[in-house]
Parts: C-alpha cells; sequence; structure tokens
C-alpha cells in the first residue's frame, strides 16, 4: 500500500508540476513572444550584454519606451530567453518520455544521450547563448531550480513507468530521480562539453548509466 500510495504521490506531484511550470513559463501575449524571440536572435549574433533594449525594440518595429510596457528591463528579456531554451531542451526530452518502442532502461539511456546531445550542440554553435544561460542561472537560482526540477520530474516518469512493468523496484520515486539526475549532471553541464571529444563523452554517458541501472533492477 506504500509504494502504491507513493506511486501516485508521484504522478500527481508530475501533474501538478506540469501545470505550474506552463503558468509560469508562457508568455501573455505575442507580442512579448515576438520580443523575445527578437532578443534571442540578437543575443545569438551579437551576445547580450553588447544588445541594447533600442536595438531591440527597433527589431520588433516598436519604441524603446513601448518596449518597456512589456518587460521592464533587459534583464527580464534575458530570463525569459533562457526560459525558451530549458523549454526547447525539455521538449526534446519529453519525446524519449513517450516513445512505446523501448523498455524504461533504454528511455534512461536514451534521455541521458539525449541531453547530452543537445547541450554539447547548443554549447558549441551557440556560444552566445550559452554564455547568456550560464550568467542567468548563476545570477537567478529561480532558473536553475527550475531546470533540475523538470529534469528530475522527467527522470521520475520513466522511473514510474520502469516500476509498472516490473522492470524496477523502486520504493521511493523522488529520491531515485533526484540521486539519478545527480550522478548524471555531468552530462548536462555546459562547461563540461569541452572535456571530452563527443563519442567519448557519450561512452562515459553509457557507462554510468548501465552502473546506475544495475541498482534500480529488481532482484
Amino acid at each position: 500500500m506504500e509504494v502504491i500510495n507513493n506511486k501516485h504521490i508521484v504522478e500527481y506531484s508530475l501533474t501538478n508540476h506540469y501545470t505550474k511550470l506552463i503558468m509560469t513559463t508562457v508568455l501573455p501575449s505575442n507580442i512579448q513572444e515576438k520580443i523575445v524571440e527578437a532578443a534571442e536572435e540578437r543575443f545569438r549574433y551579437y551576445g547580450y550584454r553588447k544588445t541594447t533594449m533600442v536595438e531591440i525594440a527597433a527589431d520588433v518595429g516598436m519604441s524603446a519606451a513601448n518596449l518597456y510596457r512589456y518587460f521592464s528591463n533587459k534583464e527580464d528579456i534575458g530570463a525569459a530567453c533562457v526560459e525558451r531554451c530549458f523549454l526547447r531542451m525539455e521538449e526534446v526530452l519529453r519525446e524519449v518520455i513517450v516513445r512505446k518502442d523501448i523498455s524504461a532502461e533504454e528511455k534512461l539511456l536514451a534521455f541521458i544521450l539525449n541531453k547530452l546531445d543537445y547541450i554539447y550542440n547548443e554549447t558549441i554553435n551557440n556560444p552566445k547563448i550559452n554564455e547568456l544561460t550560464e550568467m542567468f542561472i548563476s545570477e537567478r537560482a529561480e532558473l536553475l531550480n527550475k531546470k533540475k526540477q523538470v529534469i528530475q520530474s522527467l527522470i521520475a516518469e520513466i522511473l514510474a513507468e520502469g516500476n509498472r512493468n516490473g522492470e524496477f523496484a523502486i520504493k521511493d520515486l523522488l529520491n531515485t530521480s533526484e540521486s539519478f539526475a545527480s550522478a548524471t549532471v555531468a552530462f548536462g553541464f555546459p562547461l563540461f562539453m569541452f572535456l571530452y571529444p563527443k563519442d567519448k563523452f557519450q561512452q562515459m554517458a553509457k557507462d554510468v548509466v548501465a552502473l546506475l541501472v544495475t541498482g534500480l533492477k529488481t532482484r
């Protein structure tokens, strides 16, 4: 009974989490959306620090004074851009969650490899956006905490599936998902992307996931 209750609590908390996440990250108007899109493109090419509110306003065809009606400052626009980046990564990872053709064990590996691939490509191909992300998650703890919660929630969904189909025997899904996320955090950390060639990093991820999954399996 305790395990069943725990499963229901996790499933409820995941649903509740995503409802709250959507409510707090979806931009309230098309105009704000256009502003953030324009700002992200400018940040991508010129960098955050070299971009001004006047330039962002010009890109969306409005005055700087009008821009301040939608965002109080450039920092808020930068934070919105970072959230958009996190949401794009979440969409990539959620594609793994909904797959029906692979086991929960295979989903855990695909999840980590997809996260690694996404972060690696963003770090190498979009260095200025990566700099923006690194700057804001160090200055705004809520952004980093939200990202961690999303990752842990998605991992918890995979673990719960593994419990349901008999692959895993996990009593505490929430703590286990947090531990799994912590053990694999290096494979989604931009600064680590420069330490190894991509293929070596992928093999390291496979080895770590294989080791972790051994402890999750039913005996």
